[in-house]
């Protein structure tokens, strides 16, 4: 069993990786929808959620939620790989590498203007539709400490040439990593 991370900053690409790892048999792990799913619990936002969930019950909430949601997974399926999307700090990425043997950063860089205009185009209910929200979604993330996770990444694919292009270098990472 293969249980990698993918960080990366809102638009960068990260729900790609995920799809084509679903077609290659991997199960996602989506801490995002773990927010999600609380803030629709909560009837708050994601961003209150984010907050709220770290500020009741510490930094690494998230991840403990992940880590019990995927040894779950593993107690019901024979998946080979698994990949958790979403990583966004560094204590994250420490507590993953204490309960799972070989974990691994993929991270997905994209400029913000590129972003951007992805977050825009895409219309999730949680993406900026404005530029000032963007950048300060760009900022509590960096907050959080994504920015110390992509640099300390296993590998980086940057995303900012067209999406063929992106699917090659996917597909490469797949070839070389799982």
């Amino acid at each position: 069993m293969r249980i990698m991370g993918v960080s990366g900053l809102p638009g960068s690409g990260k729900s790609i990786v995920s799809e084509l790892a679903v077609e290659k048999g991997a199960i996602i792990v989506s801490m995002g929808n773990i927010i999600r799913d609380e803030a629709s619990k909560r009837k708050q936002s994601t961003k209150q959620t984010a907050q709220k969930l770290r500020e009741e019950n510490g930094p690494l909430i998230v991840a403990k939620l992940t880590i019990k949601k995927i040894k779950d997974i593993i107690n019901e399926n024979s998946a080979e790989i698994i990949i958790i999307e979403g990583i966004r700090s560094p204590h994250e990425v420490e507590l993953f590498k204490k309960h799972f043997h070989d974990f691994m950063i993929l991270s997905i860089f994209a400029n913000p203007s590129i972003r951007y205009e992805r977050l825009k185009n895409r219309g999730r209910a949680d993406d900026s539709q404005n530029y000032e929200d963007f950048i300060k979604r760009d900022q509590m993330e960096l907050d959080f400490g994504i920015g110390n996770v992509i640099c300390l990444s296993d590998k980086i694919i940057i995303n900012e040439g067209d999406l063929e292009e992106y699917l090659i270098q996917i597909n490469n990472f797949f070839k070389e990593y799982l």
